[in-house]
């Protein structure tokens, strides 16, 4: 990585890069090392595994060029962070013994957090993570301090609620009204899957699964027969539709 982004001899790509460039690529990486675990492709993973870690070392790169850091630090950041937050494993005899104790990740990385400049309950819920994700976080970590309904029950109204309000935006016309209001839906169905204890984004993966699995094999269905779905109205696809549920689920 030194030799790639040496100014005299390096790749003149890599040389320009800077850690705004490089983070979409990262974040890249990262999904395709979760597709390939979806796959259950090892030779996959095994690769993408290789392509994250040098987004790592990239950034680790740029960092020690800026004085900032170095990936010594990084692996050791990371590893001094594990033994905190694992005293059964690492701590004392005493705590060893004591073995796993509900909540004390959680209660470590409060105080973590406790020690940061930003002192919200919200504080370290990264900006960039998918909107779904990061909703599951924020609700979740207000829930810790007592801000949530009591029940998966007070969630469905308050979807109901969101839907209401969307459908007066949607009166207005107001571009900026609907898509707050449908910002607003979405995050509280957000936290009904939290309070049902489903992550959201894996429940959204599934049903992208599902739908487009029935949709090529409706697809395939109608070009074997000589048509296009252009061909027909909305209620024959439907017929379609259903007939591709029973094949394929």
């Amino acid at each position: 990585m030194r030799r790639l982004r040496d100014k005299d001899g390096g790749c003149p790509w890599d040389v320009e890069q800077d850690f705004a460039t490089i983070a979409p690529y990262t974040i890249e990486e990262a999904y395709e090392v979760a597709d390939a675990i979806e796959r259950q492709d090892m030779d996959g993973l095994r690769d993408e595994l290789g392509d994250l870690l040098f987004q790592v070392v990239f950034h680790a790169q740029m960092a020690q060029e800026a004085g900032h850091f170095e990936f010594d630090d990084v692996v050791g950041g990371i590893s001094d962070k594990m033994i905190r937050r694992h005293p059964h494993v690492f701590g004392s005899p005493a705590e060893r013994a004591a073995g796993p104790q509900e909540g004390s990740w959680e209660r470590v990385k409060e105080l973590e957090r406790s020690e940061s400049v930003d002192d919200s309950a919200l504080a370290g819920v990264a900006k960039s993570i998918p909107a779904l994700k990061r909703a599951q976080k924020l609700g979740s970590r207000a829930s810790r301090v007592g801000f949530d309904w009591p029940d998966r029950h007070g969630v469905r109204e308050k979807i109901r609620e969101e839907i209401d309000e969307l459908e007066e935006a949607v009166g207005t016309r107001e571009v900026a009204d609907i898509e707050e209001e449908f910002g607003d839906v979405l995050f509280a169905v957000v936290n009904l899957a939290r309070h049902l204890d489903i992550d959201p984004e894996k429940a959204l993966t599934g049903a992208n699964r599902k739908f487009e699995r029935r949709f090529r094999d409706m697809e395939r269905e109608i070009n074997a027969n000589g048509k296009r779905m252009s061909d027909f109205n909305l209620e024959t696809l439907d017929k379609y539709w259903r007939a591709a549920k029973k094949r394929v689920g």
